[in-house]
């Protein structure tokens, strides 16, 4: 066994040389559209360690482009929205992944090794009583986006360039079963939409698991967005991404928390975007703490001096802020 972040914690199974990576597609049999749950069966069935390439759609019938437009329409999507029912929410699901040693109260481990863009094209839509302002946005607008993968730059309209760098707005286990069905838009403890723009290819999420075989899910697929999606979206398109899994024991954590090459970075999730900021910050401090064993004081003097507080979003009904801290901080 390896050993985890955290003291004390542990991996079950390490990494393996070569490893076969299933593959997981979406079709009307492995997606759910609009919402988590832990009654969703299982699509598909892992042991700890293994990697699967989860194949994502995204968008409605409404949201789709002319058919002269130039762009491409997967066929996957079109089935899934002529069969699948969708829920309360927008997003549509990849999943769930049963992996077989996660156990109620342990960590999941989800490193993302890759992220490939399915098609040409992206979306984004801005709605009136929605968005960050939307007393000066009293309106619904709708606009496609091409995705040069040439280039790597999104175009607007206008011919504006925007780099792609794209994540998954959506990665998510499934919420306690007591809680029953809960609506895909709402970011919570068991991840969900956190729209976290550096979960890019190389970051890792840890999501705390909340049922047995963590029940993972992903979607909500983003060719760029800025800290914020202050408009109510991102540039909303279908990715691809290759996972690879580990259940972590002994780590107690309650909320989702990341790494990327560079960063730590701890989530504060909350109606009240200060709360939200206390909330990811304090996570951060427990989280030094238990890293480097300093005390409490010196943590809170770490995060002052290196620690920095982005909004995450500011759309979702629950708001985000995520802290990141520099790795090469902790190294003495």
């Amino acid at each position: 066994m390896e050993k985890s972040i955290g003291e004390g914690a542990e991996t079950l199974t390490i990494t393996r040389p070569n490893m076969e990576t299933k593959l997981l597609r979406a079709t009307p049999e492995t997606v759910h559209w609009g919402y988590l749950d832990a009654a969703i069966s299982p699509v598909l069935t892992i042991d700890s360690g293994e990697r699967v390439r989860i194949e994502c759609i995204t968008g409605g019938p409404d949201w789709l482009p002319p058919e002269d437009s130039g762009f491409d329409l997967l066929p996957d999507l079109v089935e899934v929205l002529g069969k699948v029912k969708k829920g309360s929410g927008n997003h549509i699901f990849t999943g769930p992944i049963y992996v077989r040693e996660a156990a109620i109260g342990d960590v999941l481990e989800v490193r993302i090794l890759d992220i490939e863009l399915r098609q040409n094209w992206g979306w984004n839509i801005f709605r009136g009583y929605m968005g960050t302002i939307p007393e000066d946005f009293p309106y619904t607008r709708l606009t496609h986006v091409a995705l040069d993968l040439e280039s790597n730059n999104a175009i607007m309209p206008s011919g504006f360039k925007v780099p792609l760098a794209p994540f998954f707005g959506q990665l998510a286990v499934a919420p306690a079963a007591i809680f029953g069905r809960q609506n895909s838009k709402e970011p919570r403890e068991f991840g969900g939409n956190l729209d976290c723009k550096e979960l890019t290819a190389g970051s890792t999420i840890y999501l705390p698991v909340w049922n047995e075989g963590a029940l993972f899910s992903t979607g909500d697929g983003h060719a760029a967005q800025g800290d914020g999606e202050v408009d109510g979206t991102a540039i909303e398109t279908s990715l691809a991404g290759t996972f690879e899994f580990a259940v972590r024991k002994g780590l107690a954590w309650k909320m989702p928390r990341a790494e990327t090459a560079t960063h730590y970075i701890t989530f504060g999730l909350d109606p009240d975007l200060d709360a939200a900021a206390k909330q990811g910050l304090k996570d951060m401090i427990a989280w030094i703490i238990d890293m480097t064993g300093v005390h409490k004081d010196e943590a809170y003097n770490l995060c002052s001096f290196a620690c920095d507080l982005h909004v995450t979003q500011t759309v979702n009904n629950v708001k985000g802020v995520h802290a990141m801290l520099p790795k090469q901080i902790l190294v003495k």
